[in-house]
């Protein structure tokens, strides 16, 4: 899955990009600020139709390629822990490969 250290750099960028966010939790404890900033997040993730997840990888990765390769990482580790055969859970998750 996502790991902590990929987490913590989306959560970063995307307070870097809210200004306003980080005036409005600066009186706020640290634990406070953190939550506040994980709530927007998610929130903003909802707001595009995509999941924390994936809103986690697109701003985490340096180009499109990238961002597809940690896409299918994360859709394998998924299937995996679910213990299903890669394929069928492509379909199921209407997952293209490119050959």
């Amino acid at each position: 899955m996502i790991s902590l250290e990929r987490q913590a750099i989306a959560l970063q960028r995307y307070l870097d990009a809210n200004p306003q966010m980080r005036e409005e939790i600066a009186g706020l404890s640290e634990h406070e600020q953190a939550q506040q900033v994980l709530w927007a997040f998610e929130d903003a993730a909802q707001e595009q139709g995509v999941e924390p997840w994936e809103l986690t990888l697109q701003l985490i990765a340096e180009s499109p390629e990238e961002l597809e390769v940690m896409r299918l990482e994360v859709h394998r580790e998924a299937a995996e822990a679910l213990g299903m055969d890669w394929e069928g859970y492509c379909v199921i998750n209407e997952i293209e490969l490119k050959p």
